[in-house]
This record gives C-alpha cells, sequence and structure tokens, in this order.
C-alpha cells in the first residue's frame, strides 16, 4: 500500500488523485453566496444633467381609510430628533400637526441674526406699559396715585424735600424776626408812654404788627408758588426718567412764578371772603340781640358746612391748575378752564378727591402723632426741671420747644412736598386717560433713547412737537 492509499468502507468510492491534497491545503471553506446576490453588483441611480428637473421621491406610503398605521418610535434619551426636510422649491408642505403627548417636538432651523450673535426677538403678545421713571406711562390705578408723591421724596430727595425744606426754613425764620422786632418795638412803646397818649401809641403797635405778620403771609404764598412749580417740574421730567437737581427746577420754576402766585393769592382771596360772610352773619346777629345771636351762630355752622361743601368742590375742579401753569405755560384763567375740562366727568372727579383727602388725611395724621408728644413734653420737662417754678426750668423748655419747631419744620416740609406732587401726578394721569399722553411719552422716551439727546424738550404741551 502507498503512502496516498488510504482505507474505505467496503463500497464507498475512492477519492480521485490529489483531491486529498487540496482538502489540506485549503485554509478556510469558502463563504456561501446566496442565491439572491448571484450576479454583478447594482449600479446606483442616474443622477439628472444639468438643467433637467428631477422628480421628488415618492412619500412613503399611507395607510388606506380605517387601518391602523403604528406611530413611530420616539427618539431614545439624549439622542435629538431631527426636524423634517424642508419641501423642494414649488412644492406645498402641508402643515404639521402638534407632537403627540409626552413626544419632543423639534425646533425649527436657526435664524440667521442668532448664528451670529444676535439674541432672538421676543414673542409677539402683550407686553407690560414701560417705566422709565417715577410712574408707568398708562393710566394709574387708586394705589399708583397713592403712592407715586411720596415715592417722589425718595426717588429725588435734595431737590424735592430740600426745596420744600429750604422754604419751610426761610418763612418760619423771617416771620419770627419781623414778627419778634415788632413786638419788641410795640412793647417799648408802650413801656415809655405816658397815659394821655395810650390810645393812640397801642393803634400804631397793632397795625406795625399787623404789617409785619403780612410781610411772611405774602412770602409764604411766593414760596409757596415756587414749591408748587418745582415739584411739578420735578414730577413731570422724573416720570420720563430724568432726575434735575435742584438749582435746574428753582431756575425752571421761577419763569412762572408769577402766574402760580397769582392763582394762590386769587384762591386766598376767596377763602378771605368765605370767612368774611361767616364773620359778618354772626355780628349781625350780636347786634340784635340775644336771640338773633343764637340765629347768626347757627346760620354761620350751616353756611359753613356749605362753604366746605363748595371748596371742596371747586377744589377738586382747579386742583391741577399749578400743573397746567408750568407745563403748559397758559395764564390764570386759561389754567382755570383747561382743569376744569380735565376733571370733566363723574369717575375723574371722584378719583381725584378721593385722592387727595385721603393724602392729606395720612399726612395730618403722621404729623400729630409725631409732634403731639412734644407738646406733652413741656409740662412734664417744666415740671421736672423746676418743680418750685424758680426760673431754673426755662433753658429746658427753650429746648423742648424748640425741637417741636424743628420737627414741625421737617414734617411741613414734608407734607408740602407730597401735596404738591400728588396735585401732578394726577395732572399726568388725567391727560393720560382723556388724551392719550401716554402714547406721546413713550414716543418721547423711545426717540431720545435712539437719539441719544440730553436736551430739555417739553413734551406736555398740547400741539407742540417735544
Amino acid at each position: 500500500m502507498s503512502e496516498n492509499d488510504s482505507w474505505t468502507a467496503p463500497g464507498a468510492e475512492r477519492p480521485a488523485p490529489g483531491a486529498l491534497e487540496s482538502a489540506q491545503g485549503a485554509q478556510e471553506p469558502a463563504p456561501a453566496v446566496p442565491p439572491a446576490q448571484w450576479g454583478p453588483p447594482t449600479a446606483p441611480p442616474a443622477q439628472p444633467a444639468y438643467g433637467q428637473y428631477a422628480p421628488p421621491p415618492a412619500p412613503p406610503a399611507q395607510p388606506a381609510y380605517g387601518q391602523y398605521a403604528p406611530p413611530q418610535a420616539p427618539p431614545a434619551y439624549g439622542q435629538f430628533a431631527p426636524p423634517p426636510a424642508p419641501p423642494a422649491y414649488g412644492q406645498y408642505a402641508p402643515p404639521q400637526g402638534p407632537p403627540a403627548y409626552g413626544q419632543y417636538a423639534a425646533p425649527t432651523g436657526v435664524p440667521a441674526y442668532a448664528q451670529q450673535g444676535y439674541a432672538a426677538p421676543a414673542p409677539q403678545g402683550w407686553a407690560p406699559p414701560p417705566k422709565p421713571g417715577l410712574i408707568p406711562l398708562r393710566p394709574l390705578g387708586f394705589g399708583t396715585l397713592m403712592g407715586a408723591p411720596f415715592q417722589v421724596v425718595r426717588r429725588n430727595p435734595k431737590a424735592t424735600f430740600g426745596s420744600g425744606l429750604l422754604i419751610q426754613l426761610i418763612i418760619v425764620v423771617v416771620t419770627a424776626l419781623l414778627v419778634g422786632a415788632a413786638a419788641a418795638w410795640a412793647i417799648g412803646r408802650s413801656v415809655s408812654v405816658s397815659s394821655a397818649d395810650y390810645d393812640s401809641i397801642e393803634a400804631g403797635n397793632v397795625a406795625v404788627i399787623v404789617i409785619s405778620a403780612l410781610i411772611p403771609l405774602v412770602l409764604s404764598v411766593f414760596a409757596s408758588a415756587l414749591l408748587q412749580g418745582v415739584l411739578v417740574l420735578e414730577v413731570a421730567r422724573g416720570t420720563l426718567g430724568e432726575k434735575r437737581r435742584l438749582g435746574e427746577l428753582w431756575k425752571a420754576a421761577f419763569r412762572r412764578i408769577l402766574p402760580l402766585t397769582g392763582w394762590l393769592l386769587l384762591s386766598g382771596i376767596a377763602i378771605v371772603i368765605a370767612l368774611g360772610v361767616l364773620v359778618l352773619v354772626v355780628v349781625l346777629g350780636a347786634t340784635i340781640g340775644d336771640a338773633a345771636l343764637a340765629i347768626g351762630i347757627l346760620a354761620a355752622v350751616l353756611l359753613g358746612l356749605g362753604f366746605l361743601v363748595l371748596f371742596a368742590w371747586l377744589g377738586t375742579k382747579f386742583s391741577v391748575v399749578p400743573s397746567v401753569i408750568v407745563l403748559e405755560r397758559v395764564g390764570v384763567f386759561a389754567a382755570m378752564r383747561r382743569s376744569w375740562g380735565l376733571t370733566a366727568g363723574m369717575a375723574n372727579f371722584w378719583r381725584t378727591l378721593g385722592v387727595i383727602v385721603l393724602v392729606y388725611l395720612i399726612l395730618n395724621l403722621a404729623t400729630q402723632l409725631i409732634t403731639t408728644p412734644f407738646s406733652f413734653l413741656l409740662p412734664i420737662v417744666l415740671t421736672l426741671v423746676d418743680p418750685n417754678n424758680s426760673g431754673a426750668g426755662i433753658g429746658a423748655v427753650v429746648a423742648v420747644y424748640l425741637l417741636l419747631v424743628a420737627v414741625s419744620v421737617v414734617m411741613g416740609a414734608l407734607a408740602s412736598v407730597v401735596q404738591a406732587a400728588t396735585v401732578a401726578v394726577i395732572y399726568i394721569d388725567l391727560r393720560m386717560r382723556k388724551e392719550g399722553l401716554d402714547i406721546e411719552l413713550v414716543r418721547f422716551v423711545e426717540s431720545r433713547h435712539d437719539e441719544g439727546s440730553e436736551t430739555w424738550p417739553d413734551p406736555y404741551q398740547p400741539g407742540r412737537p417735544a
């Protein structure tokens, strides 16, 4: 038997010579090729030539009516589902419905300005009105009308509270000097006069004291007019986001000091006439008899209540006269007509009256709560320091009295500033409600920020460009 011979089972065919060697020399068996892949590979789809139209690929088959189409599986956690491809030019893209509950809707393409580093614009819809400064540029609610006058002092205390405090100090010092000097001069004359000339000297002393008291009264009228102008300008410019210095406000307010003073004098004359009528009624009753005096007093009380209602009504109708004089630059009677028109209507009238009365009551209550304890301290200090009334406690009493005057001056300045600011805020609110001033103010603020102007234009004058 040769080396190539091998044992085979009986009846089996022997392999052909060389087959065994080829089988042993093979490294791996050849993979089986499925019948479906027999033949040459398929060529890619032909691309259209330049200038020819390539029809879009056919959309996926939709299920027939009544058949169920299984939903597509959402993307795995952490993976992003790409947005659908936009339609080709000239084709119609049907609107897509909202995503199913629990699925994530992929955002649309990023706009060009966002790719360049710019922030995306805010979504279109309602936005709150701008508030560049003191108040929002819209018709104000009752709470804003009540709180804005107090915010004026907090926002610019040097120009507002400083002006009120300086004016109050000037009035107090001038009044003390003039009245004190007149009283000392009158007392000196009364001591050295003889009994024959006493009546004539006393009449002259009374005239001197009255004149010395009238001078501070006139000065207080001018000072109140100046403070009204300062606060109206501060509220008007503070609404636009500006903060003016005390010197700038005083310089601008001095230009309208004469019509403001005329309005205050006219108001004072009306009050004096009303008081004169009441006194005349009582005097006439006293000259007739005791029964007529009682009737006269009752008539004076009823007339006083009637005058109170009348002044409340007229005071509300003419409440914004100072603001009109300063901001619209008109005379006294033109400002009165303008104020009457702005406060027309029941809603405007009662809102204005309610704000003015409530602010006055708050300020009056706060002043009484602060100054009343000092009034009670005067007799207590005098009793503790000088129980025997020997005169040793005069210095302590004078110190407490000076402290009371200082507190009264501070509270008076604060009250005058807040009351003047209240009238100015009411004026702006009335014009925003009746004339659309808020739109003009928004336009002015936007144009000022765009242009960067530092001038002092006036957008409050009707019919005049800012």
